[in-house]
């Protein structure tokens, strides 16, 4: 099939859905896209950031606390970071239970230049849309969001799910 009657059949095969349809599955290509080319809300890159902006060191558990992933993906992630020179981790002197988890020299770098492409990336994507549009969005997303949180509150009886 050539680039054109591709097209076509993409927008007829679109136009076929219900706008409810259009709506999850632009979400789906949203979600995906992100994913790939941002790292994820849990991948390596957003987790050097994390620490780079935290000042290159927080413990463990205060990581676990605020990425949307189990402790054993987190453990895996993090592993594979030391393994790669950007992280080292080390028991704290306050409270020998905990890790903390600390940027190299290498991986500062890596996370400056995660951090730098991340904005990028942030404005770039956003940029076709006005700023009263953009507020438009992230409000009707905040409600989108209050009412899936809802729903899957409702379906797991108050327990929220974790990938």
């Amino acid at each position: 099939m050539d680039n054109d009657s591709s097209r076509g059949h993409l927008l007829e095969r679109e136009a076929s859905k219900t706008v409810d349809q259009r709506i999850l599955s632009d979400l789906g290509y949203f979600g995906h896209y992100l994913h790939v080319n941002v790292g994820g809300r849990a991948g390596k890159q957003n987790i050097l950031v994390k620490l780079y902006r935290a000042g290159g060191t927080i413990s463990q558990r205060y990581l676990q606390e605020t990425v949307p992933i189990s402790s054993a993906s987190l453990s895996e992630v993090l592993s594979k970071l030391e393994g790669q020179g950007l992280i080292s981790r080390a028991r704290s002197d306050q409270d020998r239970r905990q890790l903390n988890v600390t940027l190299t020299p290498e991986g500062k770098q890596t996370a400056i230049e995660c951090a730098r492409r991340k904005e990028a990336f942030e404005s770039r994507m956003l940029s076709v849309l006005g700023e009263d549009e953009k507020r438009d969005l992230a409000h009707t997303l905040d409600r989108l969001v209050e009412h899936w949180v809802h729903i899957e509150q409702e379906e797991t009886g108050g327990k929220r799910c974790r990938n």
